[in-house]
């Protein structure tokens, strides 16, 4: 079971991640907190602090448009926040 997902890259987790060292993932539905650490630790090699989780429920939208009402979907998915100890950084675009 692959339980990182990818990194969210955003300009809030950007900010969280200079200002309090935390980091934001898209994990796997089924995975718990000490899984979700042991991937973390593993693929980047830091030391964590603490993991904190949110379910996201499928959110489901209707628009009325002129060839009929059309319906979409967003899949769910849970995401992660990573709090890293004092001194440990994680660098995403070092591989690119």
């Amino acid at each position: 079971m692959n339980i990182l997902i990818k990194p969210i890259i955003t300009e809030k987790a950007t900010t969280d991640s200079e200002l309090n060292n935390r980091y934001t993932f898209v994990v796997d539905k089924r995975a718990n907190k000490l899984e979700i650490k042991g991937a973390v630790e593993a693929t980047y090699g830091v030391a964590i602090t603490s993991v904190r989780t949110m379910n996201y429920p499928v959110q489901r939208n209707t628009k009325f448009t002129k060839k009929g009402m059309v319906t979409g979907m967003k899949g769910a998915y849970k995401k992660a926040i990573i709090q890293l100890a004092e001194g440990e950084t994680i660098d995403f675009y070092n591989n690119l």
